[in-house]
């Protein structure tokens, strides 16, 4: 059995196992139609990288160094391989829902659209809550060493 890619008249590509080089092509699975051969990528190992996350790209002007050309182009660049990255693989680009909140209790945990408001409105305000009672609790507890030496 020989593996090839494949590539339907609708775009669709595909990778399946024929008896021969000299067999005919099977039909697209996605839509049925003929297809062709197309030549395999080559495929170099070890040399996988995602390149940098949407977080660790710049989102201001002076991250692009005040619009210089050159960075500009190379950060356009990543974006592009990242969002074709994040088009074949969706895991890859996390939650892209706009945030709405992400100050006071929101911090460390953003509300986002399409949260539960009031379910996140308790959740958060009972972190924050656990949070202030742990500061309050190592506080006192500093205290009281700092009182008995």
């Amino acid at each position: 059995m020989i593996l090839y890619d494949f590539r339907c008249q609708e775009g669709h590509r595909f990778e399946a196992g024929i008896e021969s080089m000299l067999a005919d092509n099977p039909a697209c699975p996605g839509c049925g139609t003929a297809t062709s051969r197309v030549p395999s990528a080559v495929r170099i190992g070890g040399a996988a990288d995602a390149g940098p996350s949407r977080a660790e790209m710049p989102h201001s002007w002076q991250g692009i160094d005040r619009g210089r050309p050159e960075a500009v182009a190379h950060w356009r660049s990543k974006i592009e391989k990242r969002e074709k990255l994040e088009a074949k693989y969706p895991e890859l680009a996390g939650d892209r829902r706009p945030i709405l909140a992400h100050e006071g209790i929101f911090q460390g945990r953003p509300l986002r659209a399409g949260d539960d408001i009031g379910a996140s409105v308790a959740s958060a305000t009972a972190a924050a809550a656990r949070a202030s009672e742990s500061r309050a609790s190592t506080a006192s507890t500093a205290t009281r060493r700092g009182a008995g030496a």
